[in-house]
């Protein structure tokens, strides 16, 4: 009796085990079950953080956002890689298919005309006996005495239309030659009169200036002084030719600048190159004309393109005689564009990474990485040439949505 007694509680005990683990089993099952319909919330740039109420993510800080009640979609983009599909609630916004008017702000300078400079170079060999202009953007005026030559050659010419006009008078022909000859070498119509009246030769001659503007050092002189003048103290850069110095026959002493007409040079980025058009009006100032503007048209535009800071020149010539700008001066030009129509975009809505452009186009619960061709930039608008449409949905904030843990990849 006490063995069936015995074996009947073992069965009991066993049986209540058995419907202990399977109650437990099935109350355990519950909390996943239920979890798939309680609000969980992610972290847009770290999908892999799931919390089941609102707070910060642990790696970047960012807010947690709710996470979309689809089982199979919401799954399926968390599994994705983070470099090509973002999760996330964000502002969206379209591209708009339209037509946009605005205006160019262009920096500019003033810079020299060199179509207006003046070489003053060596009409015949000799030596400089004195200077009477030393520095380089020393003003001089036409008429202007610049230095006294002693020449050789010249002193033979004197001397032969000295003989001319004291022994053969009454070839006017050979003298006339001979006159013309002595201007040509660089004297002025006095000092051949002077010569004439006197009949003695001068040896030392003096060259005047035969315009008006500053002093400017050739390119050899520039690089001379490069070279042998390394002291940042000295604030005058003089001319390399000195009294006592030789100069040969054709050799450029220095060159004149005329400051009367300057030109307005002007950069314009890429992607603004096509809306300049030549006589095109610009509004030039500076911080000498604030109040009152300069009206020009665009003059020249340049072909070549700067690979430094890509942009292309446009120059403005401008009359500088009532206007005093001086070289080097710093300007801002507007230029007012055109209608120009095509589908825009904000450039917020925009991000560049190396070569390529990329906007996230939205998609289910997320956004996906797009390559797109752009245009030119107008205000804070961008044209878009290919890549998307006026269909699409963007996100508004590009910046936002990039992971800084992993590189945006598009298909």
């Amino acid at each position: 009796m006490n063995r069936y007694l015995k074996y009947s509680l073992i069965v009991i005990v066993i049986s209540i085990i058995g419907f202990a683990i399977y109650y437990f089993a099935i109350r355990s099952n519950e909390p996943i079950n239920n979890q798939h319909q309680k609000e969980l919330y992610t972290c847009s740039m770290h999908p892999q953080i799931i919390r089941d109420k609102p707070g910060n993510c642990p790696i970047c800080g960012m807010t947690l956002v709710k996470k979309q009640s689809s089982k199979s979609t919401s799954i399926e983009n968390l599994l994705k890689r983070t470099d090509n599909f973002i999760v996330g609630n964000y502002k969206t916004i379209t591209p708009k298919d339209t037509i946009i008017n605005s205006e160019i702000n262009l920096p500019g300078i003033v810079a020299y005309d060199p179509n207006s400079s003046v070489n003053i170079a060596a009409r015949m060999s000799g030596r400089i006996e004195r200077m009477y202009v030393n520095y380089k953007y020393q003003k001089v005026t036409k008429g202007q005495k610049l230095f006294d030559i002693y020449s050789p050659e010249l002193l033979t010419e004197q001397q032969n239309f000295i003989y001319l006009i004291t022994n053969d008078k009454e070839n006017q022909s050979i003298i006339k030659a001979s006159k013309q000859k002595l201007l040509l070498y660089g004297m002025t119509l006095n000092q051949i009169n002077a010569l004439a009246s006197a009949k003695k030769a001068n040896p030392v001659i003096s060259i005047y200036s035969p315009a008006s503007g500053i002093i400017q050092g050739t390119e050899s002189m520039t690089q001379s002084k490069e070279g042998s003048m390394q002291n940042s103290n000295i604030t005058t850069e003089a001319l390399t030719i000195k009294e006592g110095d030789y100069i040969k026959k054709n050799e450029v002493v220095f060159k004149l600048v005329n400051t009367d007409k300057v030109w307005g040079v002007f950069n314009v980025l890429q992607g603004y190159n096509s809306l300049i058009k030549i006589n095109q009006p610009i509004l030039i100032s500076s911080e000498f004309n604030e109040n009152e503007p300069i009206r020009a048209k665009v003059n020249f535009i340049e072909t070549q393109f700067n690979q430094t800071d890509r942009t292309n020149r446009i120059r403005v010539y401008l009359n500088n005689s009532s206007l005093k700008l001086p070289i080097g001066l710093r300007l801002q030009g507007v230029v007012k564009t055109n209608p120009t129509k095509g589908i825009w975009l904000e450039k917020e809505a925009l991000v560049t990474i190396g070569n390529k452009k990329i906007v996230f186009i939205k998609m289910d619960n997320g956004f996906k990485a797009k390559e797109i061709k752009t245009g030119m930039e107008i205000n804070d608008f961008i044209q878009i040439i290919d890549g998307i449409s006026v269909e699409d949905t963007i996100a508004k904030n590009a910046q936002y949505l990039i992971d800084s843990e992993s590189f945006i990849k598009t298909d």
